[in-house]
């Protein structure tokens, strides 16, 4: 299932998108696609409605963030190798945590705003992988029992902030904006294998990342499972799980997002985002 939240920010309803690509109403059934409604019997019983019986939705509808009221947004650092090398950096012994502010969290196709001071605003396509039961000293062997689904997200990063400036990465992935999620949660039956995912981003029309998931460090299930060792995981909370090389800050020179820009970028299976740069409001 391909589990969606339309309407305008801050009042959005929960909807699902039928086999024909309509929008359908889920507002009678379920109160929002959120923490109270992923668990494996909310899932099963959405899963037996019948969606032409349900209201379709105006398709010029705007699509909000795919899961609303996250409690936590972790984030993966340098799960790439290649991304790493990038970076200048080398392949961590251990998962790289950090977090986003979930303020960041928005809609797929919502502008991208470039902070007041940025000097170097970025881009990172990236695997989201979203909580669906609570998660406390898992195994890696059951750890995607855990996961209600899978979404697109944009890491958008502002690498002044991040690696320039004192302090941790958080107020570098932070800023209003930087959390484009969805369009579509999309449910882990529909997503067996989570490793063999294509991925893109383009700028402007021009691809600058091709990658695929099987090329990860650390895999979903490792990510998990590893995770539920520090903390607990709650439904709702969202990972984002690295991404692959061709973010602007590894390019020959580096090149960063400008307003006037257009992104694109999907990964197989799970939706395309699309977002226009604008300046700070």
């Amino acid at each position: 299932m391909k589990l969606l939240r339309f309407g305008e920010k801050g009042s959005e309803q929960p909807g699902i998108l039928d086999n024909d690509g309509v929008i359908r109403d889920l507002s009678a059934h379920i109160s929002d696609v959120d923490a109270d409604n992923l668990s494996d019997a909310s899932m099963a019983k959405i899963r037996a409605l019948d969606l032409a019986l349900l209201p379709a939705v105006d398709a010029g509808v705007r699509i909000g963030a795919c899961v609303g009221k996250v409690g936590k947004f972790i984030c993966i650092g340098l799960n790439y190798s290649d991304h790493a090398a990038e970076a200048g950096m080398e392949v961590p012994p251990e998962p790289v945590i950090f977090f986003k502010a979930t303020s960041a969290i928005m809609g797929a196709h919502d502008n991208v705003e470039i902070p007041r001071t940025s000097k170097a605003t970025d881009w990172e396509v990236e695997l989201g992988v979203v909580i669906g039961k609570e998660a406390k000293y898992i195994d890696e062997a059951n750890a995607l029992d855990y996961v209600a689904g899978y979404c697109v997200v944009n890491d958008l990063s502002e690498r002044d902030f991040q690696l320039e400036r004192a302090g941790q990465w958080v107020k570098g992935k932070s800023c209003d904006t930087f959390g484009p999620i969805g369009p579509w949660l999309v449910t882990r039956d529909e997503i067996p294998q989570p490793q063999a995912l294509s991925m893109y981003l383009e700028v402007n029309e021009q691809r600058y990342q091709d990658g695929s998931t099987n090329t990860m460090v650390y895999g979903v299930a490792h990510i998990v499972a590893y995770l539920s060792q520090f903390m607990s995981l709650q439904p709702g909370d969202v990972i984002s799980t690295g991404t692959p090389p061709g973010v602007g800050m590894g390019q020959q020179p580096s090149l960063y997002l400008k307003p006037g820009d257009k992104i694109e970028l999907g990964i197989t299976g799970l939706g395309v985002q699309r977002q226009n740069v604008v300046d700070s409001e």
